[in-house]
């Protein structure tokens, strides 16, 4: 269900996707079964594509990688976070306009 230039971010790449990311890393916690979830998806991939190469923008499917879900303490989906360096800069939960998840990048730029 991602776009193109949405990443796949699992248990297995979360090391090297995020965590030794040069750029910033945008990580949206969703589930298939999240109708909110859903909702933000096409502004989740249009802020992957209008961002290549200046951040990473990824999901991850909180059903199938329940080990970053508990990392990252999330409660409810969806729920946004924007890492450098391996840290979080910020955090948000529920359905948001895209300017609000594309401000959140542009701080960690």
């Amino acid at each position: 269900m991602a776009g193109a230039a949405t990443l796949t971010i699992t248990e297995s790449n979360y090391q090297s996707e995020v965590v030794e990311s040069q750029v910033p890393v945008l990580i949206d916690f969703w589930a298939e079964w999240c109708q909110p979830c859903r909702m933000i998806g096409p502004s989740i991939d249009q802020l992957a594509a209008e961002y290549q190469g200046k951040a990473k923008v990824g999901k991850v499917d909180i059903d199938t990688n329940r080990q970053l879900a508990l990392k990252f303490n999330v409660q409810s989906i969806p729920c946004v976070i924007v890492l450098k360096g391996g840290q979080v800069v910020s955090k948000t939960q529920g359905v948001k306009p895209k300017a609000e998840f594309a401000k959140m990048i542009d701080a960690a730029l």
